[in-house]
């Protein structure tokens, strides 16, 4: 086969800007092969390199608390939990794979973020998400939404990690271009944690897990690119996961690193063999001075004949490892591998010359600095113009409330998809897999899941709305981070680090930069107060949608993950109303602030002009003070207000819990000039509702009144019934039957059961 030559043109048909290609000239001295050509537009394409995003990264704060792994460092974050155990939690896209191809783009996300959890040497312990689509009445979003269910659900149950939580929305804004974000997170033990380097020059370097085909090549470019109508044609560019592959590859992962000889490891995720081998590589240049790897692509197991160099280096490929074992020891690795009937074959050596060199058919088709390649290194650094472009959007005028149909407004809001149960989408989701899952999914604000042999526990979470980033993007990346920690704090744990993935649109265009750079501003400061380093992460950019012929970005997206810890898992808190008689409590402060909120667009379409008002120091002093009231086992339960406001979080504590709801009666005073809309439906943020056993009341205000958090009686358990009076007047009296129906059937009856294909 004769290979194209390589030029200029054929570099930005990779996608490298012309001053890329010539800082690749000048880095290799000469014109590059085209498998080199191709090595370096995958590592230089946004999705390896950030090349656009590192620089404001870089601001996050990245270290400190209990973190074992700065940001970056390693495949996932890392952080110690006690008694020489580490969580290790990541979250990342697939985004454009999920839009061209949802089912499998789904599954490969999932298959490809556990991987980076055990390449760490941790086990896999649970699985979360967080998806965003177009309008649901749509028939494309159907069979969007469908997909990428099933395919998480089917990867997930097959492999054998619980699904425990995750969120849904939908939105105009990502009518053609979905997000797909997964989660996993894992536990190791400190001494079995597993490093990507590859150092120690002659010790081989191996290849493990599935065959090498032609699936995936070019993925990571595919990701740096707006979604056309061209995106169609870029199938071959999703990857084909096997879960039970995967399941068999994680067995003898783990059984390996246990047996000391795995010196480095790392997937085979976005740009596949070419970027496990060179992120190793200078990371081992970057630890000791010296580095580099010698691979023989004759070796590689393929299974298409007369795959290239180029196709080899490039494939995405999933259910694949790089090992650097000690030399001398690689026939142990291999022995454990054979047994779990996977693929374990010597393809390489690591070298002291800081090259990576590749070998095909007696001949170098490749010889490249490892440094050159990476985010770090020699990979450009770009610092874009940000502009603040503000959204066309308007607060509105206030129809009087005695105009308001207030029960008929609840009922729309219970009902719409965004506030609406998921069940459709989490029933097809086995929770409870492995039987660590402490509570229902659902059934607390974040999952809750036990640590075997110990009575520890972990929360966690994935979170963002980006409406109010959209409004805000400072106020909105603080919110994210903001919400995210108080669903954790409410189950009684303490939040101990977060993921982020951030989903923006071309970075390239002013506005889209600006808001970036605003909303991690923004979860900086929140990670500041909170005292939750940032472990790593994902960034995603190019997620644009057409809208009348025009590119539009999707609203700024940047989801949010936190994993939080739980001494005694005993003490863990769920969201649901357990006993008659118990008394309805409200902690934090509210205020008058519809902006953002569910009701504002749903009842006089607008969206308002601000995200609604955040307090970081307001919101750390109620996280802290539900962790205590947690530990003093002083809650029944525990919710926070959020979408929909007071109203929506009021029935929801009675009938989150399908088989245990209980009624509840609330009597609410408006004072000066708030309205009933405002004390109902109001988003503002750092607000929570608790149930508390009468005669453990007074401890509680006294607990609330010590850290400085308000705190108020509403209302009190009772009853079939939700019954809310404001200043006097009945606003909702309906069955818990009635509100449990809507609730928990919205979704399933907009599907209706039909998915077009």
């Amino acid at each position: 086969m004769t290979e194209p030559t390589v030029n200029i043109d054929l570099a930005k048909q990779h996608g490298l800007l012309e001053e890329e290609y010539q800082k690749m000239l000048d880095i290799l001295g000469r014109v590059p092969t085209y498998t080199e050509l191709g090595i370096f537009s995958v590592m230089w394409s946004e999705h390896c390199s950030y090349k656009n995003s590192i620089a404001v990264l870089k601001t996050l704060p990245r270290s400190g608390g209990r973190l074992l792994a700065k940001a970056g460092e390693e495949n996932a974050g890392l952080v110690d939990i006690g008694d020489g155990l580490a969580v290790a939690f990541k979250i990342e896209s697939h985004n454009h794979p999920s839009a061209v191809e949802p089912y499998q783009g789904a599954a490969t996300g999932v298959g490809g973020i556990h991987r980076d959890i055990f390449t760490m040497g941790a086990r896999p312990i649970a699985a979360l998400n967080s998806l965003r689509f177009g309008n649901l009445s749509d028939p494309r979003v159907k069979y969007l939404l469908d997909g990428v269910v099933r395919g998480i659900g089917d990867y997930g149950n097959s492999f054998g990690v619980p699904t425990v939580a995750g969120e849904v929305y939908f939105n105009s804004c990502y009518q053609g271009n979905p997000l797909v974000n997964a989660m996993s997170v894992g536990i190791v033990e400190h001494h079995q944690v597993a490093r990507a380097i590859a150092s120690g020059e002659g010790n081989p370097v191996l290849i493990v897990g599935s065959a090498t085909g032609r699936d995936g090549i070019h993925g990571a470019t595919f990701a740096s690119e707006e979604i056309s109508e061209a995106s169609e044609s870029k199938r071959p560019s999703v990857q084909v996961g096997d879960p039970f592959a995967e399941k068999l590859l994680l067995e003898a992962t783990l059984e390996a690193i246990a047996t000391g000889y795995v010196v480095g490891i790392q997937d085979m995720g976005a740009a596949g063999l070419t970027c496990s081998s060179s992120e190793m590589s200078a990371k081992a240049m970057e630890k000791t001075g010296k580095g580099g790897m010698e691979l023989n692509l004759d070796l590689v197991p393929t299974r298409e004949k007369g795959m290239t160099a180029y196709e080899i280096m490039l494939s995405e490929s999933q259910e694949r490892m790089l090992i650097v074992a000690e030399k001398g020891r690689e026939q142990a690795i291999i022995d454990i591998f054979e047994k779990w009937d996977v693929n374990a074959v010597v393809i390489g050596i690591v070298t002291s010359d800081g090259m990576l060199r590749v070998k095909h058919h007696d001949k170098i088709v490749a010889e490249v600095p490892a440094t050159a390649l990476v985010l770090g290194g020699g990979a450009p650094v770009y610092y874009r113009e940000a502009k603040e472009k503000k959204p066309n959007t308007k607060f509105p005028a206030l129809k009087r409330d005695d105009e308001i149909e207030f029960e008929k407004e609840i009922l729309r809001l219970l009902s719409n998809p965004n506030i609406a149960s998921k069940r459709w989408v989490y029933t097809q989701y086995d929770s409870m897999v492995r039987t660590n899952t402490t509570v229902a999914v659902g059934a607390s604000d974040a999952a809750v899941v036990r640590i075997k042999g110990t009575k520890k526990a972990l929360a966690m979470k994935t979170d963002c709305n980006s409406k109010y980033v959209y409004l805000n993007p400072r106020k909105g990346g603080m919110i994210a981070v903001a919400e995210c920690a108080r669903n954790v704090a409410c189950t009684g744990a303490r939040p101990l680090g977060v993921t982020n993935c951030l989903n923006f649109g071309n970075p390239y265009k002013p506005d889209v930069y600006f808001q970036f750079k605003e909303a991690v501003a923004g979860m900086g400061e929140a990670c500041a107060v909170f005292e939750t380093p940032v472990t790593g992460g994902n960034v995603s950019f190019y997620n644009e949608t057409m809208v009348d012929g025009k590119s539009t970005a999707v609203f700024p997206t940047p989801t949010i993950g936190i994993v939080g810890l739980l001494e005694d898992v005993s003490k863990a808190v769920t969201s649901n109303f357990k006993n008659e008689g118990d008394a309805v409590m409200l902690l934090g402060e509210f205020k008058r602030d519809l902006n953002g909120s569910q009701f504002l667009e749903q009842s006089y379409n607008e969206l308002g002009d601000d995200a609604p008002f955040v307090d970081l120091i307001s919101e750390k002093k109620l996280q802290d003070l539900l962790v205590e009231l947690s530990e003093q086992q002083l809650l029944q339960s525990a919710h926070d207000v959020s979408d929909g406001g007071l109203a929506v979080a009021l029935i929801e504590s009675a009938i989150i819990d399908e088989t245990h709801q209980k009624g509840v009666a609330v009597t609410l005073d408006v004072a000066g000039d708030f309205g009933i809309q405002e004390m109902l439906f109001s988003e503002s943020q750092g607000r929570v509702i608790l149930s508390v056993k009468k005669e453990q009341v007074e401890t509680v205000k006294v607990l609330a009144r010590n850290i400085g958090v308000p705190c108020q009686i509403i209302g009190e358990v009772k009853g079939k019934d939700v019954q809310i009076v404001v200043n006097g007047k009945l606003v909702l009296n309906q069955s818990l039957q009635h509100l449990a129906d809507v609730y928990f059937n919205a979704v399933e009856r907009e599907i209706n059961g039909l998915v077009e294909t």
